[in-house]
């Protein structure tokens, strides 16, 4: 899909624009921090994004669909919460991110958690140095279509949605017969593009995990989407 435009209305564009940025503004102000999240101890470099009040719902969704003999990918692993959480149970787990301080952080953090030699952290644009396969593939995008304004925005920031385009267009030729790809959105970003997206790649969508919160006094809805190729 050439010339992304946003699926919404100029009012809508510019409420999710302040919003991006308000955003963006406290988690500059984080700095280097580190985390407990569900049972991991994990440290936060300042330029890595961290995980938030509803990452759980993907890293929930993680623990219960991994098994051990499942090759996983962590796409765009940030500090590595998810990379470790699939390697507590599978064995061969692949870790990606386009920000080199991420997946330092992310192979820090599978050793300090005892998984590092579980994990295989590494840069990638997307696929371009990833080789294989796998049973399931683990992504947490950019909500939003801005363009980022430095390493750490490149977490919450995806220019027209070049990058997830890319992982759509590609992502079925990287499933094994049988596997699936687990999705993490919400609706601060532009959701109808994403099910226009998906439908394009003839992947099948479902929905394994929500929950709607209020957010700058408007109710705000995340949600973890199985994905699959279609039959």
């Amino acid at each position: 899909m050439d010339g992304y435009r946003p699926r919404m209305s100029s009012e809508r564009v510019e409420v999710l624009r302040q919003w991006h940025d308000d955003a963006s503004e406290r988690l500059h102000a984080l700095g280097a921090h580190s985390v407990t999240y569900l049972g991991l101890e994990l440290d936060i470099p300042e330029q890595v994004f961290p995980p938030t009040p509803t990452s759980d719902l993907l890293g929930d969704q993680v623990r219960a669909r991994v098994a051990t003999d499942h090759r996983v990918l962590d796409m765009g692993s940030g500090a590595g919460a998810n990379a470790i959480l699939a390697a507590q149970t599978a064995r061969d787990v692949v870790a990606v991110d386009v920000n080199p301080v991420a997946v330092e952080a992310t192979a820090a953090n599978a050793a300090r958690n005892g998984v590092g030699d579980r994990v295989d952290a590494h840069l990638s644009d997307v696929f371009d140095d990833v080789d294989g396969d796998f049973d399931l593939i683990v992504i947490d995008p950019p909500f939003r279509w801005f363009r980022p304004r430095d390493l750490l925005e490149r977490a919450v920031a995806d220019e027209n949605y070049e990058s997830l385009g890319r992982f759509m267009s590609d992502v079925s030729s990287r499933l094994r017969p049988g596997g699936e790809v687990l999705l993490f959105f919400g609706t601060s970003g532009d959701v109808e593009y994403l099910d226009e997206l998906i439908a394009t790649a003839g992947l099948t969508s479902a929905v394994v995990a929500e929950r709607t919160m209020m957010v700058r006094g408007e109710e705000a809805t995340y949600f973890v989407r199985s994905l699959s190729v279609g039959q």
